[in-house]
């Protein structure tokens, strides 16, 4: 409990201590069941427990929103003061105050499940001074290419490569990956990690503002902004709800007394205003305006615990009715490793053509084109290259040691009017041409993630009945690696914008249609989707961006998680609705004939909201006991992914 919480705890303890105590006088006839006495008496707990909610009530008047649930116990339990309820009326504002409480309570929990996950903000780095000595700096102030020093136990504040030391990482708060990972000198790590045991070297690759901890954390914040639907109905059923409660209580309070004089008969004013007042009492829709948002709320905090961030509660409402999803396949569905396996059809030896390769991608700092410089063996030498041409989703052309080289795939072999050979292996084929002459091809194997497959088997139990993979690469090898994963549907040879076309032709058609990418490429058909999910690690700043839902492991059993939870927020949400409104609906019924007083009207205020708010509380726990996550978070590098379809 925070400071706030504990001194209404208080509050309520003095209250229910000085009720039961003034019940004891008045049972033992010291104090009389009514008059000024009595009155004065029972306003010293009714102005201890409920002073906040009157001063609230008053200032809504005051700024012109008087409609609250502040107003409607503030004139419900003034008016029962009016009419002799003196213990009711200070026993109502005290069961608010307690489900207020459990309010507070869970809104601290689920608060803190977010904040767990987002407390990653480094406060400085260490650089060397002019002297030698280490200096503690604003981590904003680094410059991009500066060598910093990261102690055991301190968090990676900026991301970068380790140029010196050894330790283990952990990289709980960004991944939801419990396992430290090794690392060492060449490894990429990423900001918010904490270095557990040995001193890194790491030279800054992205500025602090650039960075995946400063990402990740602009994101959440901007996550509350983005109501769903759900959210929305609430909010706007509330302000229209609550003053046409008022007028209905105002109308039982007069027109039956009214009525009744007409007809010659009592009016029996004090009976129809109790019955508006605990009409009113039981009209609060606390349960409904709390319980909602704090289920989403909650859902994101178990999400976020697994380290899957959702933007928003529309998405994670989105992310419930999915049906389909789309998958890319390089850095997605595999690690986006790729290592040569063999050169084919080419007049020149394997180290020949590799080299002309390697040196024609010297530039590029794609996943192929660093398997192509990790098979050359040797530091590109750049002098060597000149007039590099990018030919985009096709590959390069360039000029090496004075001869024109094109490196790329079938495309690019047609737009150059070049014949080249077909290659009959599973596997990326780059084709490489040496003076306007074909050279033969370079077979290039990406390696499928060890959780691809039972990412497929998950997404089926859950109902996900149309699962497709759009790939870049040859339409024969796409369905050979989707075949493997048991994806139902592969697409292959499609541009960037041939997968915004396919996924356009997805919609609407059944349920929610979610993509799932991680490259620059990927960007405009994560933002077309119903649902873009984005792989987090790996995945490029333009596809987190443009994503609605973050996988921040990279792994794909990340996507069935994260529709589970959302699944489950959903149920609690339709629980809430369905269980307050039935409740208010009888007990307002009850209350408008007489046969409800201001205890039933209590429970149909505060008991309804507390076990409202008990049941969303259960969001935060996502209840899927899964195997963990085959890939270790060492595996999830953050290299500069370019466009994925220029090769493959």
């Amino acid at each position: 409990m925070n400071k706030k919480q504990k001194k209404v705890l208080i509050r309520i303890i003095i209250t229910a201590v000085l009720l039961v105590a003034l019940k004891l006088l008045i049972e033992f006839s010291v104090l009389p069941e009514t008059g000024i006495p009595t009155l004065c008496m029972y306003l010293i707990p009714y102005v201890v427990i409920g002073y906040d909610i009157i001063k609230k009530a008053f200032k809504g008047i005051i700024h012109g929103r008087p409609f609250d649930e502040n107003f409607l116990m503030t004139v419900a339990t003034i008016g029962a003061i009016a009419t002799g309820e003196y213990s009711e009326s200070a026993a109502v504002m005290l069961f608010y105050q307690i489900g207020e409480l459990f309010q507070s309570y869970a809104v601290g929990k689920s608060r803190k499940s977010i904040s767990t996950l987002m407390d990653i903000r480094p406060d400085y780095a260490w650089i060397d001074g002019e002297n030698g000595e280490q200096v503690q700096v604003d981590p904003s102030t680094v410059e991009v290419g500066t060598v910093i020093t990261v102690r055991p136990g301190e968090r990676v504040p900026i991301d970068g490569v380790i140029v010196g030391g050894a330790s283990t990482v952990d990289t709980v708060a960004l991944t939801g990956e419990s396992v430290p990972s090794r690392v060492g000198e060449g490894d990429n790590v990423l900001s918010g990690c904490i270095n557990l045991s040995g001193a890194l070297k790491i030279k800054t690759e992205k500025q602090f503002s650039e960075s995946t901890a400063s990402k990740i954390l602009e994101l959440a914040a901007d996550a509350g902004a983005k109501k769903s639907r759900s959210e929305a109905f609430i909010s706007r059923f509330a302000r229209i709800y609550t003053p046409c409660i008022c007028i209905g209580a105002l109308a039982l309070a007069v027109l039956p007394p009214v009525i009744r004089l007409l007809m010659g008969m009592s009016g029996d004013w004090s009976s129809w205003i109790y019955r508006a007042l605990t009409f009113l009492v039981i009209s609060c829709p606390c349960a409904l305006v709390i319980s909602i948002p704090l289920t989403f709320f909650a859902g994101i905090g178990s999400a976020g615990k697994s380290g899957i961030l959702v933007k928003g509660s529309g998405y994670m409402e989105m992310l419930s009715r999915v049906r389909t999803v789309a998958f890319d396949k390089t850095g997605t569905m595999t690690k986006g490793v790729f290592e040569v396996a063999g050169v084919h059809h080419s007049p020149l030896s394997s180290g020949q053509l590799i080299e002309y390769a390697a040196l024609a991608e010297g530039y590029s700092g794609h996943p192929i084109s660093r398997s192509l410089q990790k098979a050359y063996g040797k530091k590109v030498d750049n002098s060597r290259i000149s007039d590099v041409t990018e030919h985009g989703g096709k590959g390069i052309t360039a000029l090496v040691d004075g001869a024109r080289v094109a490196v790329g795939n079938d495309k690019l072999m047609r737009e150059l009017g070049i014949d080249y050979l077909e290659c009959h292996h599973t596997g990326t084929v780059v084709h490489v041409a040496l003076e306007g002459e074909y050279a033969g091809h370079i077979l290039i194997k990406d390696v499928i993630k060890p959780d691809a497959k039972e990412a497929i088997a998950d997404l089926r139990s859950l109902g996900v009945t149309d699962t497709v993979m759009l790939s870049g690469d040859r339409d024969e090898t796409a369905k050979k690696v989707g075949a493997e994963l048991g994806i139902g549907r592969t697409i292959g040879s499609l541009m960037p914008a041939d997968k915004v076309g396919v996924v356009e032709n997805m919609l609407g058609k059944n349920g929610a249609v979610a993509f799932v990418g991680d490259g620059i490429n990927d960007a405009p058909v994560l933002a077309r989707a119903d649902v873009g999910i984005a792989m987090g690690a790996l995945g490029s700043d333009a596809a987190i961006e443009a994503a609605d839902v973050v996988i921040m492991n990279d792994s794909p059993r990340g996507i069935a998680k994260a529709i589970r939870i959302s699944r489950k927020c959903m149920r609690i949400v339709y629980e809430n609705i369905t269980f307050a409104i039935a409740v208010k609906l009888i007990c307002l019924v009850l209350g408008a004939i007489g046969y409800a007083d201001m205890w039933l009207a209590v429970f149909a205020d505060v008991g309804v909201m507390v076990i409202a708010v008990l049941n969303a509380i259960r969001a935060l726990h996502d209840g899927w006991h899964a195997e963990k996550h085959a890939a270790a978070a060492s595996d999830t590098a953050a290299p500069d992914i370019r466009t994925e379809a220029r090769h493959v």
